[in-house]
């Protein structure tokens, strides 16, 4: 027997922390009461719901991994409230309604580039746990010419917040007329912002941040605003990846 949210991310009905806050809002019923966080069932034997509505194990859909190439202004969300287009209406409609789709983690509004959509929730929960290390690779242009001592204190970690940033791999791609400097920056944690803020703090503000990759899995030539199915040797790297810093397979 598995915990309620750990079932709903298992078939694709949310990811694990939105199958928690379905739970806290009263959405869900076991065996016709509300069910409570932690809560477990037994899939084979037991009655559960979402929204009034019986789910039974044969209905859990095939997994689907995905990869989009987010444009500017498009949020990582499943819905907005301030109605702002999201990620799935990139999707043609038999992916957007009942697939149980979500985006693995964010990409800012003004960000771009790689976005990994499934509705595993397993391995969404794998993949965003704080505790987890999963490389991401970006981009970034910044103001400005960056100096070696500026490059060295991005490298080891500054204060955020009152907590040290881990270390970033952080390369000099290019530099435009003194002007504005283009940087390839690895990250293996994903603070809110974290790059633009650092940035700023470091005095040379971002200008534009686009994301190359996540783990293994390169965006390539895709194009903005366009996605395509993880193959499967891309999904084992996940796996391997995943596997080798402690986290739940796929």
């Amino acid at each position: 027997m598995d915990r309620v949210q750990k079932v709903l991310s298992q078939w694709g009905i949310a990811s694990r922390r939105q199958a928690e806050q379905m739970i806290l809002a009263g959405r869900v019923r076991l065996n016709g009461a509300i069910a409570q966080l932690g809560q477990k069932v037994d899939p084979e034997r037991d009655r559960l719901e979402v929204d009034g509505q019986r789910i039974h194990p044969a209905d859990r859909p095939d997994l689907i991994y995905l990869l989009i190439n987010k444009p500017l202004g498009v949020v990582s969300t499943c819905h907005d409230p301030r109605h702002r287009k999201t990620v799935l209406e990139l999707l043609p409609p038999h992916l957007q309604q009942g697939s149980g789709l979500h985006p693995v983690g964010r990409l800012d509004a003004d960000s771009t580039g790689a976005l990994l959509l499934t509705n595993d929730g397993v391995a969404t929960y794998s993949l965003t746990h704080p505790s987890h290390s999963v490389p991401k690779t970006y981009q970034v242009w910044v103001q400005g010419c960056p100096s070696q001592s500026t490059l060295s204190l991005w490298r080891k970690g500054i204060n955020l917040d009152g907590k040290m940033t881990l270390s970033a791999d952080v390369q000099v791609l290019r530099i435009d007329n003194q002007t504005r400097t283009l940087l390839e920056i690895v990250l293996r944690e994903g603070r809110n912002r974290q790059i633009r803020r650092v940035a700023e703090q470091l005095g040379h503000p971002v200008i534009y941040l686009h994301r190359t990759a996540i783990g293994s899995i390169r965006l390539g030539q895709l194009p903005s605003g366009k996605f395509r199915s993880l193959e499967a040797p891309e999904i084992e790297s996940l796996e391997t990846e995943i596997t080798s810093i402690g986290c739940v397979s796929i």
